[in-house]
């Protein structure tokens, strides 16, 4: 099951960035010389930011960590902030935390397709993996799919969702797994985004190995695109990137960054040319 492979859930130590690093370094220098912390921190006044980290057996507490940061950044913006983990992150939860959520965030087991684990089914791919009871330790996983999410989960207009760390989503495979060609890596995008687009969200960034700050500061303080974003994160690599247009969600279009063939840990598919300043508008 997918809950037992690795996929981008794992360290990206693997990855050299000494130039991205070299430039996040002097940034936080920067931050704390002038002690700016964050120079606009009303920008997100009124928005409602959701952070969800599923079970992830031991990597579930890395993640935490990770999402704890995400929701300090959203607040110290001003948004309002609803945090739900492991080993309490059951469907229940979720789906009431994301109503009207701006921004959704999840950390946690990806379970997509096309995959090496049968057919494509709407019940169980492309959503979350969530505790399928609460209290009961980071290895109940159920998989709650496109399915609930184009169905139950009603986000606010315009909003985002950002998935971390996960498989398949950006279009990668799981850990030990061979490499997918560019045709599954599209598929696997484009599917994975269908559901989240069909619950009013317009842009979904799936990040797999990387931080999803400067993605969450951008939606909360600038006025890029969502293109603009996708492109100017530290992150990015550019030299093998790809567009498409979205065949699962017709008016939509995906743009995909691998950091080599085969590599697909960065991706975003939705409305490239919406503004942040328009998510934040609800």
């Amino acid at each position: 099951m997918p809950v037992h492979g690795r996929g981008a859930q794992r360290a990206s130590s693997h990855r050299s960035r000494p130039v991205q690093l070299a430039i996040l370094a002097f940034a936080a220098a920067f931050a704390i010389g002038t002690m700016v912390v964050n120079p606009t921190p009303a920008a997100a006044a009124g928005m409602k930011v959701v952070v969800v980290v599923g079970p992830a057996e031991s990597r579930t507490s890395n993640y935490i960590t990770n999402a704890k940061r995400y929701a300090a950044q959203a607040r110290s913006y001003g948004a309002t902030v609803v945090e739900i983990y492991s080993p309490n992150a059951t469907w229940a939860k979720v789906r009431a935390a994301a109503s009207g959520a701006n921004v959704l965030i999840y950390l946690g087991h990806g379970n997509g397709y096309p995959s090496p684990y049968g057919a494509f089914s709407v019940y169980t791919k492309d959503g979350m993996g969530l505790n399928s009871s609460a209290g009961h330790g980071n290895s109940n996983t159920k998989y709650f799919g496109e399915y609930y999410i184009r169905h139950y989960v009603h986000l606010a207009p315009n909003a985002v969702v950002i998935l971390n760390r996960l498989c398949y989503a950006s279009g990668d495979s799981e850990w030990g797994r061979p490499n997918p060609t560019m045709s599954v890596a599209k598929r696997r995008v484009d599917n994975y985004g269908a559901g989240f687009l069909r619950a009013n969200a317009k842009a979904v960034f799936a990040i797999g190995i990387d931080s999803a700050s400067y993605t969450l500061r951008s939606i909360l303080s600038s006025t890029k695109t969502i293109g603009q974003i996708f492109k100017s994160d530290p992150a990015r690599d550019l030299r093998y990137d790809f567009s498409f247009a979205s065949v699962r969600t017709p008016g939509n279009r995906a743009w995909m960054d691998p950091y080599a063939p085969g590599r697909y840990y960065r991706s975003v598919v939705g409305q490239l040319g919406l503004t942040a300043t328009t998510v934040r508008g609800g």
